[in-house]
Order: structure tokens, then sequence, then C-alpha cells
């Protein structure tokens, strides 16, 4: 018998009822997402803050990005073991008290003030972080049918860029506003507040979390077993993914990282700091515009030709600000960041898709890879304190080149 002209049948309406199940869950999860994109795009602007306090180089400064993302390298493997024993909702309790602590160490930090210590407060805040991207990533990747993950993620993902965008305007108001006009220690100490809010903020959405009642997860929630790091290796388009992640994270922080001295330069842009650390939110305000759209537009094409097509769009874009100069060069190097909207999110769901139990250990892996936000920028620094910035975007370009093999090729199932 079939329904009635109008209504959905019965297949459809389990689809809607399992949508309204996890709806709460979902909403709960792009809280985090936002939090810890806000929290990550800060960085971008401490770069060039505390570049200034401490009077160091584009490799220098550059550290300020291997503190915070070396600590997903490091953490991630025991975060994905603790998640696989304790669960989902733990793991990422126990992300959001770690950024919290993290977020408080700088206040010491900024008192004394000592570069040394806000490298270890950005890399027990990043540790946090770590937590929270192994136990969200998959967990929303798990809420509803395998294939309408990518959008999910897109969606999710959506919500971390608008912290990204937003955190740009909040750290040149609090960090570079008339910084000539103040003393290396006041300039240092303008982060103590701002951070120590942020402290609280977080401390507070791990009571909510704590309150909230999130669905188990079958599909992907458990203790793997017998499965090991590396019988997850042995799957290829989990293997090939992890490099994919390691260079698109690399190249996309890189740029984020060094659009404010970018932008400053008299050929490019000629803005003051205050103007170009507001224009970093053009770049992360990209990524927020083009995820939205994502997570539509992945309902209907291939995720893997997408993505190789952003990487290609991505790579030119590069190119061009590598060759040119002026406002063609400054606003091509800011529109990469609506190429990289769906870059992290789609890569992630094609290197997890279908791996089951295995997923904690994927997810641990993936995450790890965004090591190549630390290494990378250093990288990056170090060509540019040889020879310009502008030869240094070589290298993004070339990471988004693998990206797009991955797209059409790395991703595919066997």
């Amino acid at each position: 018998m079939h329904p009635p002209p109008g209504e959905p049948g019965p297949s459809t309406a389990a689809r809607h009822a399992e949508n309204a199940r996890y709806r709460p869950a979902l909403a709960a999860a792009t809280a985090l997402f936002f939090m810890w994109g806000f929290l990550t795009a800060l960085n971008d602007i401490l770069v060039p803050h505390l570049k200034g306090v401490f009077d160091l180089g584009y490799a220098g400064g550059a550290f300020v990005q291997f503190s915070f993302f070396s600590a997903y390298f490091l953490v991630s493997l025991p975060a994905g073991k603790v998640i696989a024993k304790v669960g989902y909702k733990r793991g990422i309790l126990i992300g959001l008290a770690l950024a919290g602590v993290g977020a408080l160490l700088f206040y010491p930090a900024a008192s004394l003030p000592s570069y040394g210590f806000f490298l270890s407060a950005l890399f027990v805040l990043a540790s946090g972080i770590a937590f929270l991207q192994v136990a969200a990533n998959p967990f929303v990747a798990g809420l509803g049918p395998e294939e309408g993950a990518p959008s999910r993620l897109n969606l999710t993902q959506a919500f971390n860029s608008l912290g990204t965008t937003l955190a740009p305007f909040f750290g040149s108001y609090l960090f570079l506003a008339s910084t000539g006009e103040r003393s290396k220690l006041a300039s240092a100490q303008a982060v103590r507040i701002p951070y120590v809010g942020l402290a609280l903020t977080l401390f507070l959405l791990a009571v909510a979390v704590a309150l909230f009642k999130l669905p188990r997860i079958d599909s992907v929630e458990g203790d793997p077993g017998a499965h090991s790091i590396r019988d997850a290796l042995g799957v290829r388009r989990l293997a090939l993914g992890v490099l994919a992640i390691f260079l698109y994270v690399g190249a996309e922080v890189s740029i984020g990282s060094f659009l404010v001295s970018f932008l400053e330069q008299p050929k490019i842009g000629n803005l003051d700091p205050m103007s170009a650390a507001r224009h970093v939110a053009y770049y992360w305000g990209g990524a927020m515009v083009g995820r939205f759209v994502g997570a539509l537009v992945l309902r209907y094409f291939d995720a893997g030709r997408l993505l190789a097509g952003c990487a290609a769009v991505a790579a030119a874009l590069v190119g061009v600000a590598f060759a040119m100069t002026g406002t063609l060069a400054m606003w091509s190097l800011l529109a990469v960041g609506l190429c990289n909207s769906i870059m992290f999110p789609t890569i992630f769901t094609l290197a997890v898709d279908g791996l089951g139990k295995l997923t904690s250990r994927a997810s641990s892996l993936l995450v790890m890879a965004v090591v190549g936000g630390a290494v990378i920028p250093v990288l990056f620094g170090v060509v540019a304190d040889r020879f310009s910035l502008q030869t240094a975007l070589a290298l993004p370009a070339l990471c988004y080149g693998y990206v797009v093999f991955y797209g059409l090729r790395g991703s595919r199932r066997a």
C-alpha cells in the first residue's frame, strides 16, 4: 500500500525521525566546533603580536603555531585510546577541561612575560582541542547515515569557521590596538583578561555538556579490540588521507599565520597592523561561507571530485599571490579561504568511510596529522626569512597540489 500523495514513505519518515533524535547532539557538537575554531584563529593574531613583543623573526613567530599544532601530534594517539575506553562524551569533557587550563595559563605567561611560558600555555590549550577533535569529528560523522557524513561535518565545520572569522576582529581590538603606544610589558599583558574569559567559557561549556545526554553511536563508538594503528594505516585511503590532512592544514595555517605581515607590505596592501588583522577575517570568513554552501552541495556532488576542484583553485590563487603584487595578490590570497572550506571535513570523512570500530584509531591518526600546522609554517618562516614572504608561498601551492591527487585518486576505495 502506497502512502497518500504528499506524505513521506516509511523510509523517509524513519530518516526524519532519526535526524530529529540526533539534532540536539549535533547542536551541542556545533558549539564545540565554534569554540575551537575561535581559539585556533586567535593564533593568527598572536603570531604578529608576540613577534613584536619579543622582537622575533618570521621563523621565531611561527613557533606559536609549532607549539599549538605539535600538541595534536603528541596527544592525539593517547586521546584516541582514552576515548575508545571512556566514550566520546567523557573525551569531550577532558578536552574542554584541558583547554580551559591552557587558557588560564596565559595569565602568568603574560605577567612575567615569557615567550616560553606562552608556548607552554598554547601546548596545554591545544592538547584539549586535540581531545575535542578526536572525539567530535567521528561523533558528528556517526550522527546519521554514512552518505550524509560529509554534509553533516561540513555544516558543523561551518560554525567552526564562524569562530575563526570572529576571532581576528576580537584579537585585533584587544591585542593590536595602539600597540605602538604601549610598553612591551603592557602589550604582553593585553592577552590576560581575554584568555581568562575564554577559560571560563570553556569550563561553563564543560558543565553544559556534562548535563547533556549525548547518544551513543554504536557504529563508531567502542573499543576497537585487537585492531591497531598499523591495521588502520593498512587502509590505503586512510594512510593517504593522513598525508592530505598534514599538507592541507600546513598550507592553511601558513597562509593564516603570515597574512598580517603579507598585507602590511607596501607592494601588497600597505595596511597598518590592525587593518591587516581585520582582513584576516575575510580569509576565515570565506571558509565559513564555503562550508555552509558545501554542506548543501555535497548532498548532490561527488565529495572527492569537489575536493580536488577546490584544491586546484586554491593552488592557482596562491600562484597569483606568488607572482603578482598589489590588490590582486592581496585578494587572491584572501580568497584561498573560500577554497579551504570543505577540505578538512571532506578529507576526514573520505578517509574514515566504512572503518567501523577502527574509526577511533583512524580519527587519532587524522588529528595527529594536524601537526602539519606546526611543521609547515616553520618551514614557511625559514624560507620567508631567507628570501621573501612571496617566495615562501610556493610551499602551500605544492601542498594543495597533493590534495588534488587525494580527491581524484587517493580517496577511492580499492
